[in-house]
């Protein structure tokens, strides 16, 4: 078999180009070198306390990103990001390299996630990304609307005292630090529709007009829907109406929303003995074809980006792995908003 040359690699790319690669319409809709300042900051350590150049020259910020966002993508494993990499050409081109450059490993992959778990910077970047979507003209418009998705977490093997012992905020102390490091202490169990769960859980808000998410917040999945409703709620949306699910009704919440002079579409809630009138039941109806528009968020995060459980420990690492998923959810989606308005 002959080797593969250079005009042969151009070919090859020419052929993905001629079977639309996704990959290079997001490419081209994110101004990748925005975030670099950022990511520098927390990745690299300043000249002054570096003792020498001598090493390995570190991994450029913007290809690792770029990594991590196609990781979150495709929901891969830290193992077959790698892989991926190494035999896919469309990976390849997307980060910038050739078949001779080496490509991040999952340990290194690894590492740099974990340093921006650490440092709280993902929600940073879903923010400095927003500014961009509105800077190309994607205003939150519409109305904005509001709710949250479970995301699981491998269940925890406890026993009734050290689950007591956990949610009282001493983790047992007979627990060795091998097997501390291996508990996910911040996760809680929560009900829906009967259904046991263990996990967090995603609060978002999307605008009507565009489908994109403009705020959001991780949690435990003990933490009910309502709680963050302030939290998520985004003042820089041109319209005042809100759509949520009857989770969000309380007499607090409607207070809250005419405080700030929001306009309630909340779905109404029948109590004992009070079922819905014909009219309410209506309204309802009317409100679940908007509502709507965020299910379809969250259903292209847990059908194409695997958003229905995180396997990682703890809430720090569980916040940033769910917020890239949201920032990446946003870079996907502008790249559809773009290649749909593109004139044909």
């Amino acid at each position: 078999m002959d080797q593969l040359g250079f005009f042969d690699l151009d070919a090859r790319y020419r052929d993905l180009d001629a079977k639309k690669d996704p990959l290079v319409a997001l490419n081209a809709a994110v101004p990748w070198e925005d975030f670099r300042a950022r990511l520098s900051a927390v990745w690299r350590k300043p000249e002054e306390e570096r003792k020498n150049a001598a090493g390995r020259k570190p991994w450029d910020e913007v290809i690792i990103f770029k990594t991590l966002v196609l990781q979150a993508l495709y929901n891969l494993s830290d193992d077959q990001i790698e892989y991926q990499i190494r035999d896919r050409l469309s990976f390849m081109r997307f980060l910038g390299l050739g078949l001779a450059d080496r490509v991040p490993d999952a340990t290194t992959v690894w590492l740099y996630r974990e340093k921006l778990a650490q440092a709280g910077l993902v929600e940073a970047l879903f923010d400095a990304f927003d500014a961009h979507l509105k800077s190309r003209g994607y205003r939150a418009m519409g109305g904005q609307i509001v709710d949250a998705s479970i995301v699981s977490a491998p269940v925890q093997r406890n026993s009734r005292a050290e689950n007591t012992a956990i949610k009282d905020g001493h983790p047992p102390v007979a627990w060795k630090p091998n097997k501390k490091a291996q508990k996910d202490i911040d996760a809680r169990w929560t009900k829906k529709h009967g259904k046991s769960y263990f996990g967090y859980k995603n609060h978002v808000n999307i605008d009507r007009k565009h489908k994109l998410m403009r705020r959001y917040t991780v949690t435990d999945a003990a933490v009910h829907d309502s709680q963050k409703l302030e939290a998520i709620l985004d003042p820089s949306n041109t319209a005042s109406d809100v759509w949520a699910d009857t989770a969000y009704r309380s007499k607090e919440g409607e207070e809250k929303l005419a405080e700030k002079g929001l306009r309630s579409r909340i779905h109404c809630r029948a109590s004992r003995g009070k079922p819905l009138s014909q009219r309410a039941q209506g309204a309802n109806r009317a409100r679940s074809k908007v509502r709507a528009r965020v299910e379809h968020v969250f259903g292209h995060q847990h059908t194409s980006m695997g958003g229905t459980i995180v396997r990682t420990i703890g809430l720090v690492r569980a916040k940033a792995k769910i917020g890239l998923m949201n920032l990446v959810y946003n870079i996907s989606r502008l790249a559809f908003l773009e290649r749909t308005a593109a004139p044909a």
